[in-house]
């Protein structure tokens, strides 16, 4: 269970540290837009695309970090009025809502995926980049959410100094 926990929280830190490297690419890249269209008086075709898939697989390749340092918004008045093992039920119990959230839409993200891979489909824009490279951050990510989920739910059965689950 400690193993797990542990490589879990791992795998979730990697993708906090490509998310960082997402939103500061996308930073470069608008500064990068702005010169170009501003300065060189020249046309864009692929910055603002770029951009904002950038920001969108940042948010989910980022969300299992952000649920491993317990920074979800949580409403935490009630719990904390109670009793230990109450809290630790509701915990779990919170956890499971959001694990099972989080497979549904990692499942059906991985659809979506699946058939833009398989259909070949692109963005219909000048760029037209392939449309699986954009979808590809939704189940991936959401499905390291799913991990970090269940090893959120177990760490405070498995003894490794943290009381209380993050949830």
């Amino acid at each position: 269970m400690k193993a797990y926990i542990s490589l879990v929280s791992s795998l979730s830190r990697v993708l906090g540290v490509i998310a960082i490297l997402l939103v500061a690419g996308a930073a470069l890249v608008v500064c990068q837009m702005v010169f170009v269209r501003y300065v060189l008086n020249g046309s864009t075709v692929w910055q603002t695309e770029f951009v904002i898939y950038a920001l969108v697989a940042a948010t989910f390749l980022g969300s299992p970090f952000v649920l491993l340092e317990g920074g979800h918004v949580n409403v935490d008045l009630l719990p904390n009025a109670m009793p230990r093992p109450v809290r630790l039920v509701m915990n779990v119990v919170a956890g499971l809502v959001g694990l099972a959230f989080a497979a549904l839409l990692a499942w059906s993200g991985w659809i979506y995926f699946e058939e833009a891979w398989t259909n070949g489909w692109t963005t219909d824009t000048v760029w037209a980049p392939p449309l699986w490279i954009p979808l590809a951050p939704l189940p991936l990510g959401i499905g390291v959410l799913c991990l970090q989920y269940v090893a959120e739910i177990l760490r405070p059965f498995a003894g490794n100094g943290r009381k209380e689950a993050i949830l």
